[in-house]
């Protein structure tokens, strides 16, 4: 059963709010950070006028037309057919792995799927196709999807209300990226704790040529911190894959000081990487810090400015966080 909770959750409710409260042309702006001006696949073309309106604050210098502002005698910003996708690609990484228990005490998979939703609800405000991919190492599912925001959350927790045995694929999710035929749409990989290797940075630059690609990592539990789950004291740390318990000695500040400015560093260089290639990385450890995230790249677009694998999980019944 998928838990009731996950309806209730208030980052969800503000998503939501937040698709419906935004204004089209903000809503444009906002996705156009990630995904750059591109021409649209839609019939009418690029150039095709849709309105004629006076300058309103949050509205981009380009839009003014001078011919128009001088003959009505105040500013007046035109709105031509968008340069934007018809489709928005969402791949969430479907490996065991997302099973890590976060520093919010969410799993993983659970702020990814969240993440995700804060893309389907700008995209559909702005009536483009959402595609939802779930992938491990064993398959890659296309998840069928026709509707509004409320229809895409029931099919994202389905999706992940399942059973994640399978170890994660993240060359099979890019590969199958690669293959995408509708050029400029935009991709978002959802997956935690990236092991970004070599080969995933190469399959992403050849993405980065033809599409906009955003890479959202969720950071999970330092494994060796004294109270790895903030405010939920006697909390052990074992193991996902075979349930051993990190031995009582290793949790020390030192260790977990370590593993923090190793973390620290790789989101560092994943992000220069990412840069280079065009792409971006939205890296958060809560559903709450992935909203503020999400809604500062917003802010930005009103303002017109462009190691081993863990498997950390919290079970409530025994006060254990498995990694």
């Amino acid at each position: 059963m998928i838990d009731a909770r996950r309806h209730e959750d208030p980052v969800r409710r503000r998503i939501e709010a937040l698709g419906t409260s935004m204004s089209l042309p903000t809503v444009a702006r906002a996705l156009g950070v990630l995904e750059g001006e591109h021409r649209s696949p839609r019939r009418g073309g690029t150039d095709d006028l849709l309105d004629v309106r006076a300058y309103e604050i949050g509205d981009e210098a380009r839009q003014i037309d001078w011919k128009i502002s001088a003959r009505s005698g105040r500013t007046m910003v035109v709105q031509r057919e968008r340069r934007s996708s018809s489709r928005v690609h969402l791949l969430l990484d479907g490996g065991r792995e997302m099973t890590a228990t976060c520093p919010s005490d969410e799993r993983a998979y659970a702020v990814a799927a969240n993440a995700l939703c804060m893309f389907a609800a700008l995209t559909l405000r702005r009536s483009d196709d959402v595609s939802l991919v779930l992938g491990d190492a064993s398959r890659i599912t296309r998840v069928p999807f026709h509707g509004g925001f409320a229809q895409f959350e029931r099919r994202i927790d389905e999706a992940i209300d399942r059973r994640w045995t399978q170890p994660r694929n993240l060359g099979a999710l890019l590969d199958y990226a690669i293959r995408l035929r509708d050029r400029h749409a935009l991709v978002v990989l959802a997956t935690s704790d990236a092991t970004v290797g070599d080969d995933e940075l190469r399959r992403i630059r050849r993405i980065a040529q033809t599409h906009p690609f955003v890479l959202i990592d969720v950071a999970t539990v330092n494994p060796f911190a004294a109270e790895p789950v903030p405010g939920r004291r006697g909390v052990r740390v074992r193991n996902g894959a075979n349930g051993r318990r990190v031995p009582a000695f290793l949790t020390c500040r030192a260790l977990a000081d370590e593993v923090a400015t190793h973390r620290a560093y790789r989101v560092s260089a994943l992000r220069q990487e990412l840069s280079r290639s065009g792409a971006r990385l939205i890296h958060a450890d809560s559903s709450e810090a992935m909203f503020h995230d999400f809604v500062r790249l917003i802010s930005l677009s009103r303002l017109g400015t462009p190691g081993a694998r863990s498997h950390l999980r919290t079970d409530r019944a025994d006060r254990e966080v498995s990694t």
